[in-house]
């Protein structure tokens, strides 16, 4: 059995602005139709060396996933980004006014 390793590029060392986060994130979009699936936000979340990536990834869909399709939606990557802020422990800055909209 063969394992394939991708090489992603990493999250930019000491905090992490909304634009680095995004696009971070892009290069796990597989698809690339600009929504993450669960199976991308598993894949960037081991890329981090999370423990319990799949559980981590689930949970950030849930909370992230307004309008509840299974996606994370471009309007809904700040939620994403909150979320990883709050419970992920990445270093990340503070969100500003209408920086959730313009995500």
């Amino acid at each position: 059995m063969a394992f394939m390793r991708y090489d992603y590029r990493a999250l930019p060392q000491g905090e992490t602005t909304v634009e680095e986060f995004r696009a971070w994130l892009a290069q796990f979009d597989a698809d690339g139709d600009g929504r993450i699936s669960l199976e991308e936000l598993r894949e960037a979340l081991r890329s981090l060396d999370l423990w319990f990536a799949w559980w981590k990834a689930r949970e950030a869909l849930r909370d992230a996933d307004a309008n509840r399709n299974g996606l994370v939606d471009p309007d809904e990557m700040g939620r994403l980004y909150a979320f990883a802020r709050r419970n992920l422990h990445l270093k990340m800055g503070d969100l500003q006014e209408g920086q959730l909209d313009s995500f």
